[in-house]
């Protein structure tokens, strides 16, 4: 078995496209829809054609295209079951625990609620692969705009279960922002440091900064270091839990 090639690019201002094909089957998926047309351009310009869709949740940037590319291409359209009111075209509704195959390879749902309520992502083991919407950043994690704190922290343990090799795909650019605030909660963090450094030299060549890693994450995010005696200290939070620390930096970083 040969490896899924990748296809990474800019949708809409800064959400991401990503492409998913196999040179075997033929079986091609795009994780969203940000943008239709842009999409298609995509798939044209390599003479691939669209399979499967893999909605993440409910949010416009994310399932505008649907109707465009179910038009040209009729894939199967999976999204998340407890969003599916919200979310016209969906063809297979997933949840937690939830799998199917493509292109001869086990995708697993993951059910992150945080940014929206039934928000999901899309594993592949046999890839070491997530494609994590706007649940994970690097360097960061979605805002809460229909669930809590502790929606989000548990979704964010439940993906760092997940062996550090896997590769994560996020929805959108904010790597560079994130980092901004990371630094202000964990400045004595010397990988996070050097990797500022690495982001702010890729955007200035306008680059992406993805993909990233678990274990990259669990090394660098704040928001996956809520229990980092280090962060606490800078937040004078050394006896909170570490769902009382981790929605302080969300607070925080939602006025940043």
């Amino acid at each position: 078995m040969t490896s899924l090639m990748i296809e990474q690019f800019t949708c809409r201002q800064d959400n991401f496209g990503v492409i998913l094909h196999d040179p075997l089957t033929g079986e091609t998926a795009s994780i969203d829809a940000p943008d239709g047309t842009l999409i298609a351009a995509e798939l044209r310009q390599r003479n691939w054609r669209l399979t499967s869709l893999l909605i993440t949740h409910h949010h416009a940037d994310h399932v505008e295209g649907i109707a465009a590319l179910t038009q040209a291409y009729a894939p199967e359209v999976f999204g998340p079951a407890a969003e599916a009111g919200k979310i016209q075209g969906l063809t297979s509704t997933v949840g937690q625990d939830d799998s199917f195959e493509f292109a001869g390879r086990t995708v697993k749902v993951i059910s992150t609620p945080g940014h929206t309520a039934g928000h999901i992502c899309y594993y592949i083991p046999d890839e070491e692969l997530l494609f994590a919407g706007d649940t994970l950043f690097a360097l960061g994690c979605g805002r809460l705009f229909e669930g809590s704190p502790q929606d989000m922290l548990g979704s964010l343990q439940r993906l760092a279960q997940l062996p550090d090799e896997t590769r994560i795909y996020c929805g959108h650019e904010y790597t560079q922002s994130n980092g901004r605030f990371a630094l202000t909660v964990d400045p004595d963090n010397d990988e996070l440091v050097k990797r500022m450094e690495e982001i702010n030299d890729l955007r200035s060549e306008r680059l992406p900064t993805l993909p990233t890693t678990i274990g990259f994450e669990k090394r660098t995010n704040p928001f996956m270091r809520a229990a980092d005696p280090s962060i606490r200290k800078h937040l004078g939070m050394e006896n909170a839990s570490d769902l009382e620390v981790f929605a302080e930096l969300r607070r925080r970083k939602d006025s940043f």
